[in-house]
């Protein structure tokens, strides 16, 4: 089996000049992640994914302020010059690409665009179709990142590039898990209004005193929108003594791109696609 029989087919194009939000709404729309940028003769110029939106927004900072990031055209955030793959590639050499060169799709090119191969598609394929061996634990990323309900957008920006991650999860006072926040939900939420001015609330953050003192409050006015506004209630978990082949499945099922992964109560880990495709690429010969 090769990369043209699991590969997505057709490919949602936009123009150039295209903006934010309409590649948002595209992606809204479609619930999908990677979009292929083509010129006026239709050739291939770039492609736009979740990734490069959320980090159009990391890079805006206060100047959402005056101009807001839906705004801006697509030519200012794609990836230029993507990597491209051949239709009878095998899926261990789409495999291999995507994770040596961290990217979440390859445009397929047979002379002219005929499709796109995601990390979903090949994780989608594996669900379906062969089963792997191991356990959750064997293949999940430890120790996830932690941030609170009420840190801004920017803080959580701020530590996905840090960290170099893609998914963390949000605790509220008492640090109970309580959403999920991905580069898909930073990418996809608008910042902006009803009125298209950048979203704002009251917030009240909890602070110590001091060290054994008791928490106490101070209004925080007008902050831009925080963690819970974005985040993923509706969470996912899995014990990491599960089958990697059943995480695969309830990824694909639910359509998520991560599962927080318990110990008994405690939550010790993150399973993702790209944990998936390590799987993948440990078991599968070339």
């Amino acid at each position: 089996m090769n990369v043209e029989d699991i590969m997505s087919s057709p490919v949602y194009v936009i123009k150039p000049n295209d903006t934010v939000a309409h590649a948002r709404n595209l992606m809204l729309k479609h619930k999908i992640n990677t979009l292929v940028v083509a010129d006026d003769e239709e050739q291939l110029v770039g492609i736009v994914t979740i990734s490069d939106l959320s980090r159009k927004k990391a890079q805006s900072g206060p100047m959402w302020k005056k101009r807001p990031v839906d705004d801006v055209l697509i030519n200012r955030v794609i990836t230029e010059s993507p990597l491209t793959i051949y239709p009878s590639a095998s899926i261990a050499q789409a495999t291999n690409m995507l994770l040596e060169n961290d990217i979440s799709s390859l445009p397929v090119m047979n002379k002219k665009l005929v499709g796109i191969i995601t990390r979903t598609d090949i994780v989608k394929h594996i669900a379906e179709n062969e089963p792997l061996d191991g356990k959750v634990s064997d293949w999940m990323t430890r120790n996830p990142m932690f941030v609170h309900r009420h840190h801004t957008i920017n803080h959580v920006i701020d530590e996905m590039n840090k960290n170099n991650i893609h998914k963390l999860l949000v605790a509220n006072d008492v640090e109970e898990t309580v959403g999920m926040i991905s580069t898909r939900d930073l990418a996809l939420n608008a910042i902006t209004d009803n009125e298209g001015k950048i979203a704002s609330k009251e917030i009240k953050m909890a602070r110590k005193p001091n060290t054994a003192g008791q928490k106490v409050y101070r209004d925080v006015e007008k902050v831009s929108i925080v963690a819970e506004d974005i985040m993923t209630t509706k969470l996912h978990f899995i014990n990491s003594d599960d089958s990697i082949s059943n995480a695969a499945k309830i990824m694909i099922d639910e359509n998520v791109q991560g599962l927080p992964v318990k110990e008994s109560e405690d939550i010790v880990g993150l399973i993702s696609r790209s944990d998936i495709l390590r799987a993948i690429q440990d078991q599968k010969p070339e």
